[in-house]
């Protein structure tokens, strides 16, 4: 291997990172600010509960489910119109994050939705009782009880739009997936493909570390 001309990538590495983490970021926020909502809406207006709706349910269930169905690649090539209309260009981590964000919604979503049902359904049944509004039920609630769930849900999804990032560098997102296609596939050079596998699992292992700590943390069973 290499050192010397690992050493020499050292900033590009750096600034794909960067960039890796950027698009994460952004995505992940938009997850949770669209995704968890939404989450909310699929779980209370199912039958038998406090905002039912079979036809605003069933309606955004099709959707989310039409979303998650649609391979990431494919789903970055779709949203190039939306995306040139929103940022101004297709390529860049912040073009990249567009997508990511779209992919992030419907899955943490339904990762908000699936944490909300294991909740005990007389907990719920028993604030309808004592008067609390859908809004308390939600806050004190749900989200006590589900909180756990949620946070090792929201890692899994953070751990997928990892994967996701290094995928947008095929068609020019930035980020360590591009450094890897650019330096590492196009030139042959197997150090650089090393250095940024290495890099995804450092990635990857300390979100799933931070996020094991933060479910064990806010679970109400310990």
């Amino acid at each position: 291997m290499d050192f010397v001309h690992l050493v020499e990538m050292l900033p590009d590495m750096w600034n794909a990172f960067v960039e890796t983490l950027l698009m994460i970021s952004i995505s992940t926020a938009v997850a949770i600010i669209v995704g968890f909502p939404l989450g909310v809406i699929l779980f209370a207006t199912d039958r038998g509960l406090f905002w039912e709706n079979q036809l605003v349910q069933s309606g955004l269930g099709f959707i989310v489910n039409i979303v998650r169905s649609i391979p990431f690649i494919i789903l970055l090539v779709a949203l190039y119109p939306f995306t040139k209309a929103l940022v101004g260009t297709t390529t860049g981590p912040i073009a990249a994050s567009v997508s990511l964000s779209v992919a992030a919604i419907p899955f943490f979503a339904r990762i908000v939705e699936s944490s909300m049902r294991e909740v005990d359904k007389g907990l719920i049944e028993a604030a309808i009782a004592s008067g609390a509004t859908p809004w308390m039920i939600i806050k004190d609630v749900l989200f006590l009880e589900a909180r756990a769930s949620m946070v090792q849900g929201l890692t899994l999804t953070i751990i997928s739009l990892i994967a996701y990032s290094a995928m947008a560098g095929v068609i020019g997102g930035g980020g360590v997936g591009d450094l890897a296609i650019r330096y590492g596939h196009y030139r042959y050079d197997h150090t650089i493909m090393i250095a940024t596998v290495v890099i995804l699992i450092i990635l990857v292992q300390v979100f799933q570390f931070i996020g094991d700590l933060t479910a064990k943390a806010t679970d109400k069973r310990k």
